[in-house]
């Protein structure tokens, strides 16, 4: 077995250190992050897909540190570090370049080096590469180096880590095999890409797909609404074709990190490399960045059928997380649909089973910290306007039978509730 260093312990790298542990890898975890660091040395976990009792468990073989020394002592390095968006919507490589940094001057020979982080296509090689072999260590000859796009669904019982396929492409052949044997000893099923660049690219296609499909249910369920017609039941019957067809499902916007920032990667290297807009990406980030706007307005539009402003109203937000039955907040689109409400006046407060205090400030913007409502039926009983914004589990379990919903993710029912 090897000794593995993981760089960044967030929701990729922390469920990757699980099963390097559980095959009887011994693992480092590096993060820059002092508290998550001492959380985890003390069994705590900060990642929803791994339990405390989990993460005491581990620590028989993972040592989590701040010290990049660690990476001395590696065999292989997997790096897993953020990449979101910069101002201009360019992807923000500062984190791996300051990895890279720290690599260069601390790799051995015959370590192999993998970059799990989403990115454009060609950042292994053109961006990542020389980073590495700033040390003096070259790719290929003294070092491995491949990409591992992550495929980390938070959340998902049925799906994880070892059960995932995994994509994997080296910048030589040698360097894909090492990969693939690395990734085989923990995981079911490793698929080898012809190189970096179709690595990097199979993510964005996955996330990009989903990205324009989720845009065009977005549109329909608005013309859907002016026409008078059911979308989640023109949905139900269109999944009952057994080919042809994937359901997707509108909603009050996309969040997370993977769908409102992935595609974005790629239509900004189509833009600046070849000078044309990827139009599909484009066209798809304009509909999807509108509905929390559109949520707003048809929040609006209920309140003045009851004769009410939304200045002074008050509206309950239930669920202001990305994703259902879990506490990962990034990029969540109830932050833009509270900016919406807020500016109108409205007095907005949340319920969330998985969250206590919520910054509802849109980007840029000075904090503006709420704290959740404790009992989710009094406060939805005195609230002006009642939205669900996420499918908790615990939104459906009949608790809002009898009071007026509005339901942005179709999931409730009753003669009370108004879907998206």
């Amino acid at each position: 077995m090897s000794t593995v260093a993981v760089v960044g312990l967030g929701y990729v790298g922390l469920p990757l250190v699980v099963e390097m542990v559980r095959v009887g890898h011994d693992v480092l975890g590096l993060d820059r992050d002092e508290a998550v660091v001492a959380g985890l040395a003390a069994g705590r976990s900060h990642v929803d897909d791994v339990d405390d009792a989990t993460a005491t468990a581990i620590l028989e073989r993972f040592t989590p540190t701040t010290d990049a020394d660690c990476i001395r002592r590696a065999d292989v390095v997997v790096v897993c570090v953020p990449t979101p968006l910069s101002g201009d919507g360019a992807p923000d490589l500062g984190a791996v370049a300051a990895v890279g940094g720290l690599l260069a001057d601390r790799l051995r020979p015959g370590t192999l080096v993998v970059l799990e982080s989403t990115t454009y296509p060609g950042t292994t090689e053109e961006f990542f590469q020389p980073l590495l072999e700033g040390g003096g260590l070259k790719v290929g000859s003294d070092l491995n180096l491949a990409f591992s796009p992550e495929r980390v669904d938070p959340g998902n019982a049925r799906f994880g880590i070892r059960n995932t396929p995994k994509v994997v492409g080296g910048v030589t052949a040698e360097c894909t095999r090492r990969a693939v044997e690395f990734y085989g000893g923990f995981i079911d099923t490793v698929v080898p890409a012809k190189g970096t660049r179709e690595a990097e690219m199979a993510k964005l296609l996955e996330n990009t797909y989903r990205h324009i499909n989720i845009a065009l249910v977005n549109e329909m369920a608005r013309f859907s609404h002016e026409l008078g017609i059911d979308l989640w039941n023109v949905i139900e019957c269109a999944g009952t074709k057994p080919f042809g067809f994937q359901a997707f499902y509108p909603g009050p916007g996309v969040g997370g990190h993977c769908i409102p920032i992935d595609p974005n990667y790629l239509s900004h290297t189509v833009q600046a490399r070849l000078r044309y807009p990827f139009r599909f990406v484009e066209l798809a980030q304009e509909i999807n960045a509108s509905m929390p706007g559109y949520v707003a307005r048809r929040i609006q539009d209920r309140l003045n059928d009851e004769g009410k402003a939304v200045r002074g109203s008050t509206v309950l937000l239930l669920g202001v997380t990305y994703k259902a039955d879990i506490a990962d907040e990034r990029e969540s689109p109830a932050v833009p649909v509270a900016a919406k409400l807020l500016a109108m006046g409205a007095d907005v407060r949340f319920h969330d089973p998985h969250v206590s205090d919520w910054n509802a400030a849109a980007h840029g913007e000075p904090a503006r910290v709420i704290k959740a409502e404790p009992d989710l039926l009094e406060a939805a009983q005195a609230a002006d306007a009642v939205v669900l914004l996420q499918a908790h589990g615990e939104y459906l379990d009949g608790v809002l039978d009898g009071i007026p919903v509005f339901d942005t993710r179709g999931v409730l029912t009753g003669g009370a509730v108004e879907r998206l």
